[in-house]
């Protein structure tokens, strides 16, 4: 993360892992984690999330921009479930 970050002169976006009902693993990106989650959770969020709800936020992490954040969303989503989940064990951000 960048002193751009830490100093709060650009607002980051962040990689997240939410644990669906059915046991898959839904990875998105967001500005605000907390209201991407509550949409999710209210049956707002991605098509997946409509029909996959969600149990549970894994976890998050930061990221300078939403390029960065979009990239690594797509290493993850390469990911098996369990890879995902062994991933989010390592994140900054724990959820619930």
């Amino acid at each position: 993360m960048g002193a751009a970050i830490e100093s709060g002169a650009m607002k980051p976006w962040y990689l997240y892992l939410i644990e669906c009902r059915d046991g898959s693993v839904y990875t998105g990106i967001a500005i605000d984690v907390a209201g991407r989650y509550a949409a999710h959770c209210a049956g707002k969020g991605a098509r997946y999330t409509r029909s996959h709800p969600p149990l549970r936020l894994l976890g998050y992490e930061a990221y300078p921009d939403r390029s960065s954040a979009s990239q690594a969303e797509y290493r993850i989503k390469q990911m098996a479930p369990a890879e995902k989940r062994r991933y989010a064990e390592g994140l900054p951000f724990r959820g619930e």
